[in-house]
């Protein structure tokens, strides 16, 4: 009875694990790819998880703060999909590159054009950004989430720190402290990052070997240990048999 009682907690405890993981996983997101930095630019992955199982996803609007504005936004081609982008007047422009910008992008629309988000499935959108405002650790860039029923889901509440996660979070794009070049990951960046890659990868593999020895050693110890007490459970029983027939 115990023995069951601790598998059917088990399986409880793994499917709530699963679960949950399957919600949060289900959240549309921004990932940058490399850096984000304050003050430059940045390539960015919007990631959109199908959450339905009766639907597929037409339609994706993200939204950038007006507090923040961007003066460069630019989608990627995605195969399948129309991107439209929107600008809107600041009150305030921006200075770029010696030059006053007076608008901003203020929404990016993905529109299906043969091809879907299906169930099970998920798509992302490649956005070029910048410059990157230096005031602020994050941008909340708010999304709208249309499905080919008519069903709207809007990723709009802003996760607060401390609190508990929203049911429909904002995705949210964390800013990294400004670099010296103040572009977000450049050319020398990436050969840096390459031989520190290198080194890591050295070092990893002979943690690898210890960790692997260490491992292969301790399961010879165990598996002796097994045997050992196997064979004390044999000879238990067969001790307690021949006292019951006596």
């Amino acid at each position: 009875m115990n023995v069951s009682r601790f598998a059917v907690a088990g399986g409880v405890a793994v499917s709530s694990v699963l679960l949950l993981s399957g919600t949060a996983f289900a959240h549309v997101g921004v990932q940058p790819q490399g850096e984000a930095a304050k003050g430059g630019y940045a390539t960015v992955n919007v990631k959109v998880p199908n959450e339905r199982d009766n639907a597929s996803t037409v339609k994706v609007e993200i939204n950038f703060p007006a507090d923040h504005p961007l003066a460069s936004v630019m989608p990627q081609p995605v195969p399948g999909w129309n991107p439209t982008v929107t600008k809107t007047k600041l009150a305030k422009p921006l200075e770029m590159h010696g030059k006053k910008i007076t608008e901003a992008v203020s929404k990016v629309t993905w529109t299906a054009a043969g091809s879907k988000i299906g169930p099970g499935q998920f798509q992302q959108f490649p956005l070029s950004l910048g410059r990157l405002p230096e005031s602020t650790d994050k941008l909340v860039l708010k999304a709208v989430q249309t499905y080919d029923n008519n069903e709207v889901v809007r990723w709009i509440e802003e996760p607060k720190e401390g609190a508990a996660e929203p049911e429909h979070p904002a995705p949210v794009l964390t800013l990294s402290e400004a670099g010296d070049d103040h572009h977000g990951g450049g050319k020398s960046d990436a050969k840096s990052d390459d031989k520190a890659g290198h080194k890591a990868d050295g070092h990893d593999d002979k943690q690898t070997e210890a960790a692997g020895a260490s491992s292969d050693t301790t399961a010879r110890v165990l598996g002796v240990v097994g045997i050992v007490v196997g064979a004390a459970g044999v000879a238990f029983g067969v001790l307690a048999g021949r006292r019951r027939s006596a």
